[in-house]
């Protein structure tokens, strides 16, 4: 889920980099340097520059100069960073926006496929993923077109909204009844982000301690599973409070390195041996169904993904056409964590666990490295996926408690204190499978699901004399009403097994 980030990069003097766009915002390669006082000065050459604290209470992330200046010759103001990764700035092209699509969708989802399938038996459970996904992909096309018509209505066209302030356009261009909700829903947007975000880390420290017990258990180094997630507490942390640019992008390209490996070597052994098609259920239990709906829509909730992507290529509109980037990369990938959940859930039956990687044989080297790989990869990966939360919510924190001293300290505490919250959560619900559900059903399918056919139907009723065509409204009423459904009924049925499990 690639993030939008303001990067101030001050100069002694109190000016800051950047090429002046047509309406006036300084803008560096693709970030927005956001005008923090609303002054400018022009130099000599005529150039407009803003004026400005180091850090301002404009409720946007910058990074400071100390953040960016690691490698003589390379400008980390220009990096682009995302969930993925943080990437040298340049636009993209076709092939390399599909790489970022694929490493920004493969991820602990896709090791969960196989339970999600035991939710809802071999044939069912294809039937449904195929259409989860797919609608999941329409929804993602509804984002980009209503983005597309929200930022040409602009008077001053800046850079492109991300999904948060797409929204909030939607309501304050849309019918006047609706515009007074845009600041709030483009504060839910962003607080779904975040509670997602950091539901993903604290399934990280209960993927991590599941794969890493077995590894240990296996060489008579017996702990508890809760007494792993402590271990771990320490590497999170210190991953975590990075800052630096250069080095979150090592542990980027780490994290990818590891989590391919694994994917293939885990489908293959998930693929050995197979057993007769008649050995598993068909169609599972229903009231098993909202769990799978909540693991399969975590596995495809890239949504947040699709307009930074779209933003940064050369030639953006490849990335939405028949065969682009959108299209040909998701189809790949719901084929992918189709098959994935089929060949798992064939292969072991009730017995697959919430992370296939938990099936593999205990007493193969192959199968204990990937375990190693996979795991280290999830834990490189954490602070990317905990950075993403803390951009969000850092310049809040710091405007309400009005913070002006002591900056980058008071920004490690927090980070360590929220860090600190996802291990405590992580330490309550150690069931990865249920957990995984019930971050898919609660957050995922809000913003997946939920979000993009309200802004849709919005943006259809802004001019009063065109009416949207009912097959439009009767569409994402559907979308709408199957969505809610799985909302409550995934998150209800993750939550009463997570309490049975402490009964």
């Amino acid at each position: 889920m690639p993030i939008n980030v303001s990067v101030d990069d001050h100069q002694p003097n109190g000016t800051s980099n950047g090429t002046e766009t047509a309406n006036g915002g300084a803008v560096n390669n693709g970030f927005v340097l956001e005008d923090l006082n609303g002054k400018r000065t022009t130099t000599s050459k005529g150039a407009e520059h803003h004026h400005g604290p180091h850090h301002g209470h404009d409720h946007h992330y910058h990074l400071h100069h100390h953040h960016i200046r690691e490698k003589p010759g390379h400008d980390y103001t220009e990096d682009v960073i995302t969930t993925h990764g943080v990437q040298p700035h340049h636009k993209t092209t076709y092939a390399e926006t599909m790489i970022h699509m694929l490493k920004g969708n493969i991820g602990t989802g896709c090791f969960a496929m196989g339970d999600a399938f035991k939710n809802g038996g071999l044939v069912l459970a294809t039937v449904l993923t195929l259409f989860i996904g797919f609608v999941c992909v329409h929804c993602q096309h509804i984002l980009l077109n209503c983005a597309k018509k929200v930022h040409n209505d602009q008077q001053n066209k800046g850079r492109p909204p991300d999904f948060a302030e797409t929204v909030g356009l939607c309501f304050e261009q849309g019918p006047p009844r609706f515009q007074r909700w845009a600041k709030p829903m483009k504060m839910a947007v962003n607080i779904f982000i975040c509670v997602t975000q950091l539901g993903f880390c604290c399934i990280y420290f209960v993927f991590i301690s599941s794969n890493f017990k077995q590894i240990f258990d296996r060489y008579d180094m017996v702990l508890d599973v809760h007494y792993h997630m402590a271990l771990l507490l320490i590497p999170i942390i210190l991953t975590s409070i990075i800052t630096k640019l250069k080095f979150l992008s090592y542990c980027s390209m780490l994290a990818n390195v590891c989590m391919f490996l694994g994917v293939g070597i885990t489908f293959y052994y998930a693929s050995i041996d197979l057993p007769p098609l008649t050995e598993r259920n068909f169609v599972a239990d229903w009231n098993k169904l909202p769990l799978l709906f909540g693991t399969a829509v975590f596995a495809f909730e890239g949504i947040a993904l699709v307009l930074p992507l779209q933003n940064e290529m050369k030639n953006p509109h490849e990335f939405r056409k028949t065969f682009g980037v959108l299209n040909i990369g998701m189809v790949f990938i719901i084929l992918l964590f189709t098959a994935f959940g089929f060949i798992g859930y064939l292969q072991w039956g009730e017995d697959v666990a919430g992370s296939m990687t938990l099936n593999l044989p205990e007493n193969e080297i192959l199968a204990e490295s990937v375990k190693v790989m996979i795991s280290s990869g999830v834990l490189l990966g954490f602070a990317l996926q905990f950075f993403v939360a803390i951009i969000i919510m850092w310049p809040s924190v710091e405007c309400r408690l009005n913070i002006t001293k002591h900056k980058t300290l008071s920004e490690m505490g927090f980070r360590v204190v929220m860090v600190l919250v996802t291990f405590v959560i992580a330490e309550c619900v150690p069931n990865l499978s249920l957990f995984i559900s019930l971050i898919g059903a609660l957050c995922s399918t809000a913003l997946a699901l939920v979000f993009p056919p309200i802004i849709e139907l919005i943006v259809a009723y802004t001019d009063p004399k065109q009416r949207p065509g009912r097959w439009m409204v009767a569409k994402n009423v559907v979308i709408l009403v199957l969505a809610l459904i799985g909302f409550f009924t995934g998150s209800y049925e993750s939550l009463s097994n997570i309490v049975k499990q402490w009964l």
